[in-house]
């Protein structure tokens, strides 16, 4: 069993309001060489949440902190210019709170253990400040 000490927090980068797919991103993730979908769960724009990797895998997500974490991405992320934008519906929003919250349970770790894609590569994923936004759960 793997032992899991971070969160991490992932958008699609795809335009706010365009729904997409776990198939589809599972065929992002495999173009790139990947085994399979990178992400352990996808929230989709309605709340609905979606199991990508099984959590016992090896995620394929956060460059040196895929051993020891679970990915999640919600859908969105840009504007739609393809600007960096935190698209995240309230239903998002929720279910993205009560995922967190869950996983925190159930691998005893702080909500300290939340990150953003951003806080680890130069990147803006996933297009909001996820500490200012977790001291607020």
């Amino acid at each position: 069993m793997r032992t899991i000490r971070e969160i991490i927090i992932h958008c699609s980068a795809t335009p706010e309001g365009r729904e997409v797919s776990i198939e589809e991103i599972r065929r992002w993730h495999r173009q790139r060489n990947f085994a399979d979908i990178g992400y352990h769960y996808i929230i989709h724009l309605d709340g609905t949440v979606e199991t990508g990797r099984a959590e016992t895998a090896v995620g394929a997500h956060c460059l040196h902190h895929n051993q020891n974490s679970i990915g999640i991405c919600y859908i969105g992320g840009t504007d739609r210019q393809g600007k960096p934008k935190d698209t995240r519906t309230p239903a998002q929003t929720a279910a993205l709170a009560e995922l967190i919250h869950r996983l925190c349970d159930r691998y005893n770790l702080p909500l300290t253990a939340v990150h953003g894609h951003n806080e680890f590569a130069q990147k803006a994923c996933p297009s909001f400040d996820v500490q200012q936004w977790i001291a607020s759960i």
